[in-house]
């Protein structure tokens, strides 16, 4: 979030401070009548928002088909990983769970980001949204969990994008070799974040063609040898819930990502909800149609449903020439992914730097309009993670993804509930229960991914929980003893958060 002017900024940390602390004080009309105010002063925000975020500098906006593929990338970025789910299940409960889920994960998430991210079009997103409901101990907890699970996410696509290319150079499969190529990969995409939104935007338009096409010929070559009664597929006394489960999640999850850039954005309160509803289908038609014409066109033996598995069935299907196509597109993919991520990640600590919740080295651009020091602590990050297992990968970021879901979910619900009169410019059309209902399905879910985790990874995930819990005092302590400046921007006054 960029702020032209003092007031913007104190009137945002007036809302910081006291929107959690409204609850308390209804009793006494004096005081009632000051909540009203401050209802007035919100939407008064609300509405400065939107119109600051889009004139303060002189950056290119992303516009709605650059978003729709950052979304998509965000998410998705094709069917690649899906695979593990008919190994886990088979196929009829592979396609029900794309479809199902997609009904209860990622439509509300989807929605819940819509209304929030236009009711509060900055950078930051989730962070700004869990500050104004909780206050901003918990929207630093929100800040902290997010950006770890997204680093985390992000350090497996350079891995994954080498497993397909160590068929072609087996040097690359591990060895001195592979850790170079690990570092140089990332410094490349980590440079092409560093030039800009835009090039981050339309790179992923062209990547998502590019991996989406295979799978349309594939789908075409298919038809005469699909039998329908494959689909049907399925024995539950062998299903492993724990993987079914996690690639599910895995595969629909992160649509409130695209919401910490949403300063970035062109016109936030129309191009948002499109671009969401729009990459909501690509996302889905992504995972379904390859998912059909995989497992309804050759015989299913679920063993050899794992990663990698779409690029024999293309062999199968088309030839090597659509096998080479399908393990570029897979490569090629994982390189979309990574600079979204990316995008994502720093421009979340970019939001938080600007809210007074970072040091404001954080909010520092380069001369692209991209931040400089989120780039180089997310792809340090990276980098450090690279290690880890694809399983471990998953889990790890998934668990940790579950804290900061919950902590939406209640102030996507408090913000409906007590203050329903701000602005908002895309609201979900449904009322206060309404709200509660939609989050019924996916807070159950989160709970039974959380209890389906494994020991080690529950382990290191409540370890991370419990670093941000300390690290959110120190860098109150460091900011109170001004050992950093943290303005968000040095032409303006300090403003310190009150206790809540």
């Amino acid at each position: 979030m960029s702020f032209s002017c003092p007031f913007h900024l104190s009137l945002y940390h007036w809302r910081l401070i006291t929107v959690c602390s409204l609850q308390k004080h209804r009793t006494s009309p004096a005081r009632q009548s000051k909540a009203t105010m401050l209802d007035n002063n919100i939407g008064e925000y609300v509405g400065l928002g939107e119109g600051s975020s889009q004139n303060l500098h002189k950056y290119n906006k992303v516009s709605i088909v650059p978003l729709v593929f950052l979304i998509f990338y965000e998410v998705s970025g094709g069917p690649f990983g899906v695979e593990d789910s008919v190994q886990a299940a088979g196929p009829l409960l592979a396609l029900l769970g794309f479809l199902v889920f997609a009904i209860i994960w990622s439509v509300p998430e989807a929605l819940i980001t819509a209304e929030m991210g236009t009711m509060f079009p900055e950078n930051g997103g989730y962070v700004v949204w869990v500050s104004s409901a909780l206050g901003p101990f918990w929207g630093f907890q929100q800040g902290w969990v997010k950006w770890l699970s997204g680093v985390i996410d992000n350090a497996l696509y350079p891995v994954l994008f080498l497993d397909y290319l160590k068929s072609a150079i087996p040097a690359l499969e591990g060895g001195f070799p592979r850790i170079i190529a690990v570092l140089v990969l990332t410094a490349i995409l980590t440079f092409m974040n560093y030039r800009g939104l835009t090039i981050v935007g339309w790179v992923a338009i062209l990547l998502g063609v590019f991996s989406l096409l295979p799978f349309i010929v594939m789908g075409v070559i298919a038809i005469p040898k699909i039998e329908p009664s494959r689909w049907l597929i399925v024995d539950l006394g062998t299903v492993n819930w724990s993987l079914y489960l996690n690639t599910l999640f895995w595969n629909l999850n992160y649509w409130d990502s695209i919401s910490t850039l949403s300063g970035e954005v062109e016109n936030p309160s129309r191009t948002l909800p499109k671009a969401l509803f729009y990459a909501l289908i690509m996302v889905v038609l992504g995972y379904i149609v390859p998912l059909l014409t995989g497992t309804g066109a050759i015989p299913v033996d679920r063993e050899v449903w794992s990663d990698g598995y779409f690029a024999d069935i293309a062999k199968i299907l088309g030839g090597v020439w659509l096998r080479t196509w399908v393990l570029a597109a897979a490569a090629l993919s994982n390189m979309g992914m990574f600079v979204a991520e990316m995008s994502s990640d720093s421009f979340q600590l970019l939001g938080m730097a600007e809210i007074g919740m970072l040091p404001s080295f954080f909010a520092k651009r380069s001369r692209y309009g991209t931040p400089l020091t989120g780039i180089l602590f997310s792809a340090s990050g990276v980098i450090l993670l690279s290690w880890l297992s694809f399983q471990e990968i998953v889990a790890a970021e998934n668990y940790l993804y579950c804290f900061g879901m919950i902590m939406e979910f209640i102030a996507f619900v408090k913000l409906r509930i007590q203050h329903p009169t701000l602005p908002r410019p895309y609201k979900v059309p449904v009322g206060n229960v309404g709200a509660i209902l939609m989050c019924v399905p996916p807070t159950l879910l989160i709970f039974v991914v959380l209890a389906l985790a494994s020991p080690k990874v529950m382990a290191i995930s409540i370890s991370a929980v419990i670093v941000g819990l300390v690290l959110q005092p120190c860098v109150e302590y460091i900011k109170r003893k001004r050992w950093y400046d943290f303005s968000g921007k040095s032409s303006l006054p300090d403003f310190q958060y009150a206790s809540v």
